[in-house]
């Protein structure tokens, strides 16, 4: 087993990181609705995000990420019910496990 992050993995947090400092995390923003400044306000909810994506992010046996934009779509999920309160229409809510803290 690999003791670090593949090129694959890393390439998938680093887009990851990005999309969430630009904005652009895949999810329609409502009207009104800073996520950027929301996360200024209270780190721990960047945290939280990324620990969403990892949980969710799947890797073949390459070290691959097999699912790098549902596991974005799932993080978008829970920022934006931090923020509105809601959840995106359509989207499930989060399960236990996605949201763990490690």
């Amino acid at each position: 087993m690999p003791s670090h992050l593949g090129p694959g993995a890393s390439g998938a947090f680093r887009r990851f990181a990005g999309r969430l400092a630009r904005g652009s995390l895949g999810l329609p923003v409502p009207e009104g609705i800073d996520f950027w400044e929301e996360l200024g306000e209270s780190p721990s909810q960047a945290e939280t995000c990324f620990a969403i994506f990892a949980n969710v992010l799947e890797l073949d046996e390459q070290g691959e990420p097999v699912n790098e934009k549902h596991a974005g779509r799932r993080a978008a999920t829970w920022l934006y019910k931090y923020c509105t309160g809601s959840l995106p229409p359509g989207e499930p809510d989060l399960e236990p496990w996605e949201c763990e803290l490690h």
